[in-house]
């Protein structure tokens, strides 16, 4: 998300309330780089916690393969499904609830 992106959101109504306890030498550390980059603490927080959110959830769906690695997961992705008793049996269990 570009700066502009995020700062649009920011400047939109808040509505909810994120409180955290830190030490003084976290808060002093969090100040200054706040500072430097001309933001609030809360700003500089939620910005940083939001992009830092961003990494985590891409990291669980983007990865990176070489070319050979590539070729296999897609001959994977192409290839009929092997058979899975156990799949199957669940599938065609009644759920208890039906």
């Amino acid at each position: 998300m570009s700066t502009s992106a995020f700062e649009e959101m920011v400047s939109q109504n808040r509505d909810v309330t994120i409180n955290i306890r830190a030490k003084q030498t976290q808060r002093d550390l969090i100040d200054h780089a706040a500072e430097i980059q001309g933001k609030s603490r809360s700003e500089f927080m939620l910005e940083t916690a939001y992009q830092k959110a961003q990494e985590v959830l891409l990291d669980r769906s983007f990865f990176v393969l070489d070319e050979l690695k590539f070729q296999r997961f897609l001959d994977l992705l192409d290839s009929p499904p092997q058979h899975n008793e156990a799949l199957y049996q669940l599938l065609i269990t009644q759920s208890p609830w039906e």
